[in-house]
């Protein structure tokens, strides 16, 4: 099968650790495996995946419609020349015409469903989703929630959807040391005062503004209050700005945009609570990595949140109050904090790229039989 990684966006989120993990897993697997990518990516995927054949895509685009034209007259021409049975696109849109059985990774359905998605990408995700469920070979979904949404609002057919949970690299995300944390809360500014994470898109989906808000309301009668880093690159949510300049002087936020990969143990390991209490996501990889580096997690019902987390996270709903209740709870309870850390930990370990990749291999092969 042909995984296309050209159409890995250049923020590198999320969505480069689904590609990467499951590339590696795939290898791992044994196999028959061909990898398009930008070409300033060749060299990460040949360390990836050793044994695959590594096809030059296109240097990097930064325009949508040129990644899209080149998705359908170059990549079948690639997939042809390279052999593949399959094609998988792992991000919403697809080759059409191309002659060969194709997979879908359809990620979430938010832009149908979340009124504040940014309209500028609404119409590329609502197109290429509905293209997905009406004409890719497979749908991939990496929740239940996910699969139920997408029969729901758009009547795909449930037989053609597989459920294939993302992993998380546990030898990256796991329990950080002392000198781990030390070393990134130095490089935050922090020097060892305790903070409150956040990791992920300051867009509203992600419910920032709230977060903000509740965290001030939680913090605001203690006398050394901690701060809370807001990390993740930025986004269209002009509210996250208005509701940080409306805090008293003495709650500290700080916004250090992407961290380094090296550095999220540390950082996610080393904070007081996680906090990511988002109005909905298609799987909600922060929570899964957050856990696995034995931190106290507060999420929401909503989505595939709780498939995630199970009964290994603290849940608030999303609006502000009661985001501080929730916080406050946990800031003033150390050993629910640390309950959480320890089942955090043992259930991320349910979760893995191999588990992951076997999904999407039994999708490859109901994709090439069907």
């Amino acid at each position: 099968m042909l995984v296309d990684a050209a159409a890995v966006p250049t923020d590198r989120g999320a969505l480069i650790r689904y590609v990467d993990g499951l590339v590696a897993a795939l290898h791992e697997a044994g196999a028959d495996l061909a990898v398009v990518c930008q070409r300033a990516d060749a060299e990460r995927y040949a360390k990836l995946a050793p044994t695959a054949a590594i096809l030059s895509g296109p240097p990097a685009i930064t325009n949508r419609n040129k990644r899209l034209a080149w998705e359908q007259t170059s990549l079948p021409v690639l997939a042809r020349h390279a052999g593949a049975r399959v094609i998988h696109a792992p991000f919403y849109s697809m080759p059409l015409g191309s002659g060969l059985p194709t997979v879908v990774t359809v990620h979430d359905v938010s832009s149908y469903t979340d009124p504040l998605h940014d309209p500028a990408k609404a119409s590329f995700f609502r197109s290429a989703t509905r293209t997905a469920a009406r004409h890719a070979n497979r749908v991939i979904v990496p929740s239940r929630a996910t699969r139920d949404e997408l029969v729901r609002v758009l009547g795909a057919d449930p037989a053609r959807i597989d459920v294939a949970h993302h992993g998380v690299d546990h030898v990256l995300f796991r329990r950080p040391d002392e000198r781990e944390t030390r070393r990134v809360g130095e490089r935050l500014g922090l020097h060892g005062q305790p903070y409150v994470a956040y990791l992920g898109a300051l867009e509203p989906r992600k419910n920032v503004p709230n977060l903000v808000r509740g965290f001030a309301a939680a913090v605001d009668r203690l006398p050394a209050p901690p701060v809370l880093v807001l990390a993740g690159g930025p986004a269209w949510d002009d509210e996250v700005e208005a509701a940080v300049a409306a805090l008293p002087s003495r709650i500290r936020v700080l916004r250090p945009g992407y961290l380094p990969f090296a550095d999220l143990p540390g950082f996610l390991g080393g904070a007081l609570v996680v906090a990511f209490p988002s109005r909905g996501e298609g799987f909600g990889l922060p929570v899964l990595e957050a856990m696995a580096c034995g931190a106290p997690v507060l999420t929401t019902h909503c989505g595939s949140l709780p498939e995630v987390g199970g009964d290994a996270v603290a849940y608030t709903e999303p609006d502000a109050e009661s985001v501080a209740c929730a916080l406050r709870g946990l800031l003033e309870s150390p050993d629910r904090r640390a309950a959480l850390s320890e089942a955090g930990a043992a259930r991320s370990q349910e979760f893995d790229w191999r588990r992951s990749a076997e999904a999407h291999l039994v999708s490859y092969q109901r994709a090439a039989e069907g």
